[in-house]
């Protein structure tokens, strides 16, 4: 892990409470709404959504949580497949636009703070969104992600991988994780793991920057 004393910005985000680093950086996306849709709009994610839907064994239709999603671009693209989806961010413009482009219920909340029905989903979307999250803040999301699946649900996640290192990349705050730290934290949080992989695909590894993985939630009925 990278030595935060030896970074004055890391330094004080370490001692910083979560709801600061989060407010801080939902204030960047709320600033940069319309440049990061026009930027993301493109992204060919679809391989991301496949490895979610192909792991999904309860019976169809599927309710489907985009957890971060954005401007809604994958959140159309569930509504499109015929599933029942919803959408969460705590970007209040995000929302709007997810809103407008997808159709779909959206739901405004802080990853910090959560309020999430129980047994629910059969199936969550964390693209590109749980690494935002300070790493003491990461085991209780986790938590409350396993609580609103359903037994047997599917959790996809797509994180910038790293070093187990975490701090402020301009005005966005991170942690980049190892596979290895990862896969612990996932595990203690209640889920198995499926399948990894590294994306872009078809490169070779120094050229993936993402790490892509899909979870089963181990929890039984209430």
């Amino acid at each position: 892990m990278a030595n935060i004393f030896d970074d004055p910005a890391s330094l004080l985000a370490h001692f910083s409470p979560a709801s600061t680093l989060s407010a801080r950086t939902l204030a960047h996306y709320e600033s940069h709404a319309a440049s990061y849709r026009a930027g993301t709009m493109d992204h060919d994610v679809q391989e991301n959504i496949t490895a979610l839907l192909d792991a999904i064994l309860l019976p169809k239709p599927w309710s489907i949580l985009d957890f971060g999603c954005g401007p809604g671009r994958d959140l159309a693209t569930f509504s499109r497949l015929g599933h029942r989806a919803i959408g969460l961010d705590g970007a209040e413009k995000f929302v709007a636009m997810a809103r407008a482009h997808s159709g779909c219920d959206v739901w405004q909340q802080d990853f910090l703070a959560l309020d999430l029905p129980a047994r629910h989903f059969d199936g969550i979307f964390a693209n590109a969104s749980l690494f935002h999250l300070p790493s003491s803040a990461l085991p209780t999301v986790l938590s409350c992600l396993a609580r609103t699946l359903k037994p047997s649900g599917v959790l996809f996640c797509s994180i910038p991988r790293g070093n187990d290192e975490e701090g402020w990349r301009g005005e966005r705050y991170g942690t980049y994780y190892s596979w290895v730290r990862w896969q612990t934290l996932l595990a203690a949080a209640g889920f198995t793991e499926i399948r990894h992989f590294y994306r872009p695909p078809d490169l070779p590894r120094a050229q993936q920057p993402w790490l892509a993985s899909v979870w089963r939630s181990n929890r039984g009925p209430l």
